[in-house]
């Protein structure tokens, strides 16, 4: 069951998929960047990225402004206020930088896991109060990719 907006005008209603595919021929066919789009809004350019990429959901007002820049139709508007169904692939990604994101966890996450029980205890780093940067190193050895993810901690509660 799909959850739209109280405030929906469209005609029909596009999938997540449908709302990714539009917004993404409009973005390259205006050839804007994440960080121009998320500097006219006024969000961070991960988090619009990953609501265009259907991860997350706008607010009505955010949701008509990406509409407006991109000169998308009512319907795109309200597929991106609509909620997400936090769903993708468990077989091992093929694109080779989403696969090295991956064999990071695998290789890491362990570690990271034992890393962030020491410092706060038995819990979880929240993905809900999250947010993420991605960032751009120069190096003479050659530019590096720096990913900041912050996360609220959420300690495993007793009862």
């Amino acid at each position: 069951m799909k959850t739209t907006p109280s405030s929906c005008k469209a005609d029909f209603l596009l999938s997540k998929e449908q709302m990714t595919d539009l917004i993404i021929t409009a973005k390259v066919k205006k050839q804007l960047t994440w960080t121009a789009i998320a500097e006219q809004i006024g969000v961070d350019e991960v988090w619009l990225a990953s609501v265009c990429l259907g991860m997350n959901s706008m607010k009505q007002e955010l949701a008509e402004n990406l509409c407006a820049i991109l000169e998308l139709p009512t319907e795109v508007q309200v597929a991106l206020e609509m909620f997400p169904y936090k769903q993708w692939s468990f077989d091992v990604p093929q694109d080779p930088l989403i696969y090295r994101l991956y064999e990071i966890v695998g290789v890491y996450g362990e570690t990271l896991k034992e890393i962030i029980h020491e410092k706060f205890g038995d819990g979880i780093m929240s993905a809900i109060d999250y947010s993420m940067t991605v960032g751009k190193e120069e190096s003479p050895a050659g530019d590096r990719v720096v990913i900041t993810m912050n996360g609220k901690f959420l300690p495993y509660k007793s009862w």
